[in-house]
């Protein structure tokens, strides 16, 4: 089995880092959508894996389970493949359509929930739906991107340490934060080569990471409705609450002044830069690094779809005005 990872690894990480013109800092982002199945969420799917079948913990007739509507289910599905393993997603409404139907494609079985939880999200219906499935699937492996170590191990070997090989110093990092994996390892890789290095976690608003009250959200790949376990690891530094409206905002300004065509996160984590230093003047231009966790394609039925923005707005106008 671990041929056939070795095998596929070389399509995973050493991804570019290009820089950006901005006016009062040398802005970098590292384009994590030039990963196998155009995402970051490849680097903790193969990692995960891999450290479990050293462990024994996953065989040939293992089934591995896990709880995602996006790019950790496709990347699982697609390593899953690879092995000749069984692969049970557990995805909610959220999801991208061409996320589902890749997903009913590639993987053994999907189980959508459909209830939403007391936050108003769906994702802790999803956490106790992948608990029944455990009982009741023989040989099963839950990855739990939540809380698993070795989802953050995976970036600070990973993805943290490319950063870090990449600069002489660095003072900031944002990061998007949803499942905690990949701030955790990064944080920790960068904390240790920059010890001034002041780590920005990006969050969504709406989301209960970080002690914000809980609303519906619609954007994937950023926010939770949990504190994920893992971000008992992360050293952050500061918090930073981006609007889904201004979200999207800032992927079509990420897209107009830079060719960059991103997924939600990434404007997320623009958005919050372009704020964050919109009134500093340096001396010395700071240097400072984000991450496009994914390409702008599946979201073109969303975020870059004139007449979702405006539904957006009315359920955001709506929600506050109830």
């Amino acid at each position: 089995m671990l041929t056939k990872m070795m095998a596929i690894s070389h399509m995973i990480g050493n991804t570019p880092l290009i820089k950006l013109e901005h006016e009062h800092i040398n802005l970098f982002c590292k384009l994590e959508y030039n990963n196998l199945m155009g995402s970051v969420k490849v680097r903790p799917a193969f990692y995960i894996l891999q450290e479990a079948i050293k462990r024994g913990e996953i065989t040939q007739e293992t089934t591995v389970i896990e709880s995602s509507s996006g790019n950790f289910a496709i990347a699982l599905a697609t390593l899953c493949k690879q092995l000749g393993i069984k692969f049970i997603p557990v995805i909610d409404p959220n999801i991208n359509p061409v996320y589902e139907n890749l997903l009913r494609v590639f993987a053994h079985e999907v189980v959508k929930v459909t209830d939403r939880d007391e936050t108003g999200g769906f994702l802790l219906t999803r956490i106790q739906t992948v608990n029944r499935l455990l009982n009741e699937t023989k040989n099963s492996f839950w990855t739990n991107q939540y809380g698993n170590p070795d989802s953050a191990r995976a970036h600070y070997f990973g993805l943290g340490a490319e950063i870090a090989d990449s600069f002489e110093t660095l003072d900031y990092a944002f990061i998007g934060v949803s499942s905690g994996g990949t701030i955790t390892g990064i944080s920790q890789r960068l904390k240790e080569r920059y010890p001034n290095i002041k780590i920005i976690a990006v969050d969504t608003a709406g989301s209960v990471i970080f002690g914000q009250e809980p609303q519906k959200r619609y954007i994937p790949g950023i926010g939770s409705s949990m504190r994920p376990d893992i971000l008992k690891g992360a050293i952050i530094d500061e918090v930073v609450h981006v609007s889904e409206e201004d979200t999207v905002e800032a992927c079509y300004q990420l897209y107009a002044e830079h060719g960059i065509f991103a997924g939600g996160s990434s404007g997320t984590s623009y958005w919050a830069i372009k704020n964050y230093f919109k009134d500093q003047k340096h001396v010395v231009k700071p240097n400072v690094v984000f991450l496009c966790p994914d390409g702008g394609m599946p979201y073109v039925n969303t975020v870059y779809n004139q007449e979702w923005v405006q539904w957006l707005h009315q359920q955001k106008h709506s929600f506050v005005g109830n």
